[in-house]
């Protein structure tokens, strides 16, 4: 399996709450409809003070490929621009992941 994690900084208008919300109900509802995901998980996170990122996602997709059609179809553009508009850091992190405990 091949994973995208993705760190997600807001922007500095949004209050934490508010960022979070709509990350899960607005965000999430568009991530869901990539081409060739398999499975995902989105992680807010908690962090005493102020945190280098408010969110981590773990995208799955078969192979790289796979992960580079989702993010060059419509809805990729849809859900990249969708993120970038709401927060003044992305890291994108790629993995190969190999599972050690089931």
């Amino acid at each position: 399996m091949f994973k995208a994690i993705i760190l997600l900084k807001r922007n500095d208008d949004w209050n934490i709450d508010d960022f979070h919300s709509w990350y899960l109900n607005d965000h999430k509802p568009l991530v869901r409809e990539l081409p060739g995901l398999q499975k995902a998980n989105f992680n807010l996170i908690k962090a005493e003070g102020e945190s280098d990122f408010d969110t981590a996602s773990e995208l799955w997709f078969e192979n790289e490929a796979a992960l580079n059609a989702a993010y060059a179809s419509e809805i990729g553009q849809r859900v990249a621009a969708d993120s970038l508009s709401k927060v003044k850091n992305r890291v994108r992190l790629l993995a190969e992941q190999h599972e050690i405990f089931p």
